[in-house]
C-alpha cells in the first residue's frame, strides 16, 4: 500500500507542469521565442488594451504589427469568437491561439481599424476582466463602424506586468444588440 501510495504522489508532483523530457518548463521555453513586449504596453490595464485594438490596426496594405502582438498574451493564451445561431443549429466557437489567429488574420489586410469606445473593468488580486465594447472601420477616418461588439478579456497581473489571458468576443446583430450599460454614456 505504501509503495502504491508512493508511486501515486511521484505521478502526481511529476504531472503538475507542462515540462520536456529534459524536464524544462514549456511554457518559459515559449515565451522564450516571442519578441519582448514594449514596457508601456504591459505596464498598465489600459496600455495592454491600448496595444490589442493597435497590434490588429491598420491600413489596406499594411501588415499588421504582429511582433508587438505576439507578446500581450501568455503562453497558452485563446482567442475565442463567439458565433451566433444558425437555421440548422447551433454553432461551435471558434477557438484560436494568438498565432491561429495571426494565419487567419488575411482580412485585416485590406484595412481594419478596432477601438475601445466604452469598458467596464472589475478585478481581484492579480485576475482582472474587462468588457470593453468595440467598433471596427476600414478605414480610421469613416464615419460609421462596420461592426461592434464586445471583447471579453481576462487579463493576469502578475507583479511585474500585464498579460492577456483570454480575448472572447462577441458582435452585435440585429437580434444581439449591445446591452446600453456596455454603451457610452
Amino acid at each position: 500500500m505504501r509503495r502504491l501510495a508512493a508511486a501515486l504522489l511521484l505521478t502526481l508532483i511529476g504531472s503538475l507542469g507542462p515540462r520536456t523530457a529534459r524536464g524544462q518548463d514549456t511554457a518559459r521555453a515559449v515565451v522564450a521565442t516571442v519578441p519582448v513586449a514594449r514596457p508601456t504596453d504591459v505596464a498598465s490595464e489600459d496600455g495592454i488594451i491600448a496595444a490589442l485594438y493597435a497590434s490588429i490596426s491598420g491600413p489596406a496594405g499594411q501588415k499588421r504589427d504582429w511582433d508587438r502582438f505576439r507578446p500581450l498574451f501568455i503562453p497558452d493564451a485563446r482567442l475565442v469568437v463567439a458565433r451566433p445561431r444558425r437555421p440548422e443549429g447551433a454553432v461551435p466557437p471558434r477557438v484560436m491561439t494568438p498565432e491561429q489567429y495571426i494565419a487567419g488574420s488575411g482580412a485585416l489586410e485590406n484595412g481594419f481599424f478596432e477601438r475601445e469606445i466604452s469598458r467596464i473593468s472589475e478585478s481581484f488580486g492579480g485576475v482582472t476582466h474587462r468588457f470593453s465594447t468595440y467598433e471596427s472601420r476600414r478605414r480610421a477616418e469613416d464615419p460609421t463602424p462596420f461592426a461592434r461588439g464586445i471583447n471579453s478579456i481576462q487579463l493576469l497581473n502578475d507583479g511585474q506586468r500585464w498579460w492577456i489571458v483570454t480575448v472572447f468576443w462577441d458582435s452585435e446583430r440585429p437580434n444581439n444588440p449591445i446591452p446600453a450599460k456596455y454603451l457610452p454614456r
